[in-house]
């Protein structure tokens, strides 16, 4: 199937040059904040965030009176992007020089990485690198007050957690009680995909935070200038379906989907021959770098092919090694991963990730897109293919595939929103000191009647920086999947699943705060969903079924507006027609129940469907929507005879 999303980016350069410090844009906007005890940066992939704490930390050794630097990694791998770093030739200060015996991602086992943790906080050295793991095994050998004066760093931040089974938050939570030290956070994403916050509320609100967006990441470089993203139904194997999308010229890493999916076969090893048996015959496997040597059946070239899967520690290190030091594209044409090759890991060379298997975290999305979109020369168009099993209309497990597809949809639209320029959003006639004829230079400035703006500094944050995140948790949420194929009002969408989730989100929030963020999340969702058009002078939008100037939109007309209708009319020209009545049942047999409130919506409508057509709405239409308003009536109905029977 054609791209669901496909991003088209100006190669300004912007974001990869540097300034007279040596700092890229990213990295620039990061160190203006460096005097922050709390620092959180979210930033996308490849965007710099390595160099961006290598900058601050140095800063805070040498002009902020701090004595230690510690940067914790999830994975070992991740630890080589910390090493030492010339700054001082791009007009820096200083340079960064982690001491190799303090470079703690490395093999061996933690309890001699825990000694080597204690005997640095001990020492005169000021850097140290270790995993999450390595610190939280450290963090019970040690009392907080050891890291008074220290920078603590946590690299790709989304892995901590409020949730009591997390130790990385509750070691985070110790450190920022009980002792002085500072902390940078800096993570691609805030949004983990099981709906427990990172951060408490409070907590948060200590945090300074530094914002990049995708757009301006990928705007800014200089040889990428498209991003596709699509997805492709299949039913059987995986491993039967990779020939049809994989190309064999494009720089490809294949993820293979957990072993506890439902797309896995259970042999993650057979999967991975069943791959290299579709692209050809093996000629060899380098004993020396494990690079496996590929005939390709198709046009006879050798490929050089990178087995991640592989359990072998010796075997993974040799091959990790390799692809560590590759530097040209035609060392590496493919590499198979299962739980790797995601977070950190870096081949800018890569052109095309092929994902099998319907990923939960919005986070997860992110990282795995995020390994085709380093700027390279070799390429001018990133892609990311996900692989979904296409569900049987005869299959136990329907409602699962069905919620998986629909998942995976919504979380592509998401990034579509995540992809595109920002807009900024203002009253009409505000009601604020604000000059109601201002401009801004980048023309992305609507206004519209009827909109409120945030009165608390948690709503505007929440605005500024956790809008993506918000809106992932809005999309993901079950209740609003079953919303979204159309068997529910646009209203009652926009007006009352919306705000729900984000009181349980931000309870702390008054109704004027909720409202405000409310409105923004359905107007930024339906203008990023919508073309602006140019007729003459003026400037129209199309959203949905309405074209309208865009000086006449107002919020009343924008919450009458499904925002992710779009992910069900993209599953309804994506697969069989027995397969989409198998998900239209699947969805219609789980619908959300009615609400009050839901209810109250739709009497107005039910009334003027009476007036309009002289029948009152049918529970048999195969009109979704007309087939809600019958059963708000019969809602109604007994909402009614409760009522009398209690008086």
């Amino acid at each position: 199937m054609p791209d669901i999303v496909n991003v088209k980016y100006q190669q300004t350069g912007k974001s990869k040059s540097i300034n007279e410090l040596g700092m890229r844009e990213m990295q620039a906007r990061a160190f203006e904040a460096r005097t922050a005890q709390y620092l959180l940066i979210k930033a996308p992939p490849a965007s710099g965030k390595s160099r961006a704490l290598m900058f601050i930390g140095l800063d805070k050794l040498i002009n902020q009176g701090l004595k230690k630097v510690i940067v914790a990694v999830p994975e070992r791998s991740i630890g080589s992007s910390f090493g030492l770093t010339d700054l001082k030739s791009f007009g820096f200060f200083a340079n960064w020089s982690p001491k190799n015996r303090f470079n703690l991602c490395t093999p061996g086992g933690e309890t001699s990485k825990v000694k080597a943790f204690l005997k640095f906080l001990e020492s005169n050295e000021q850097i140290l690198i270790c995993t999450h793991a390595t610190l939280r095994f450290a963090f019970d050998a040690i009392d907080e007050k050891q890291l008074n004066d220290c920078l603590l760093a946590i690299d790709e931040f989304h892995h901590v957690s409020v949730d009591g089974a997390n130790r990385l938050g509750e070691v985070l939570s110790n450190i920022m009680q009980k002792s002085t030290a500072h902390i940078v956070a800096m993570t691609g994403s805030f949004f983990r995909g099981d709906s427990v916050p990172i951060l408490l509320p409070e907590v948060e609100a200590q945090f300074i935070k530094v914002t990049y967006n995708y757009y301006e990441q990928l705007n800014g470089y200089n040889y990428l200038k498209s991003l596709g993203i699509g997805y492709h139904f299949y039913q059987g194997r995986y491993t039967s379906a990779i020939n049809e999308i994989l190309d064999e010229n494009k720089k490809t890493i294949i993820h293979i989907p957990s072993v506890n999916s439902g797309e896995s076969t259970k042999d993650k090893y057979e999967e991975v021959n069943r791959i290299i048996d579709s692209l050809g015959e093996l000629d060899y496997q380098d004993p020396d770098t494990g690079v496996l040597y590929v005939k390709s059946k198709t046009t006879g070239k050798v490929l050089k092919i990178a087995d991640l899967v592989n359990d072998s520690q010796k075997e993974r290190d040799k091959i990790q090694n390799y692809l560590y030091k590759v530097k040209k594209a035609s060392d590496i044409d493919i590499i198979i991963a299962l739980g790797m090759a995601k977070e950190g890991f870096d081949w800018p060379f890569c052109e095309h990730v092929l994902t099998v298997g319907y990923r939960g975290s919005l986070t997860e999305i992110i990282q795995i897109i995020g390994r085709a979109t380093r700027d390279s020369e070799n390429k001018s168009h990133a892609q990311f293919t996900n692989l979904i099993a296409q569900p049987d209309a005869e299959d136990d497990v329907v409602k699962l595939s069905v919620n998986n597809m629909l998942k995976a949809i919504t979380a592509s639209l998401l990034m579509e929103q995540v992809l595109a320029p920002n807009f900024k959003f203002k009253p009409k006639f505000p009601e604020t000191d604000e000059d109601d004829n201002d401009t801004d230079d980048d023309g992305n400035t609507i206004k519209i009647r009827g909109f409120k703006l945030p009165s608390s500094q948690r709503a505007k944050d929440i605005i500024e920086s956790d809008i993506n995140d918000l809106k992932a948790r809005i999309m993901q949420d079950n209740q609003m999947l079953k919303a979204m194929p159309g068997n529910v009002d646009p209203e009652v969408i926009n007006n009352v699943l919306i705000p729900k989730i984000i009181r349980e989100t931000y309870p702390e929030l008054s109704d004027e705060d909720v409202e405000a963020v409310r409105q923004h999340i359905v107007v930024d969702s339906v203008i990023k969903n919508s073309t602006i058009e140019e007729v003459g002078d003026k400037r129209f939008i199309r959203m949905a079924d309405s074209f309208v100037n865009i000086d006449d939109i107002n919020i009343d007309l924008i919450d009458t507006i499904n925002p992710f209708q779009k992910a069900f009319e993209i599953l309804s020209k994506s697969v069989t027609a027995s397969v989409f009545k198998a998900i239209q049942e699947t969805i219609d047999a789980t619908r959300i129940q009615m609400t009050e409130e839901e209810a109250i919506i739709l009497w107005p409508k039910i009334k003027n469907w009476i007036a309009k057509t002289g029948e009152h709405p049918s529970l048999q239409s195969f009109d979704p929507q007309e087939k809600r308003l019958a059963e708000a009536i019969i809602f109604l109905k007994e909402q009614k005879r409760k009522a009398q029977v209690n008086e």
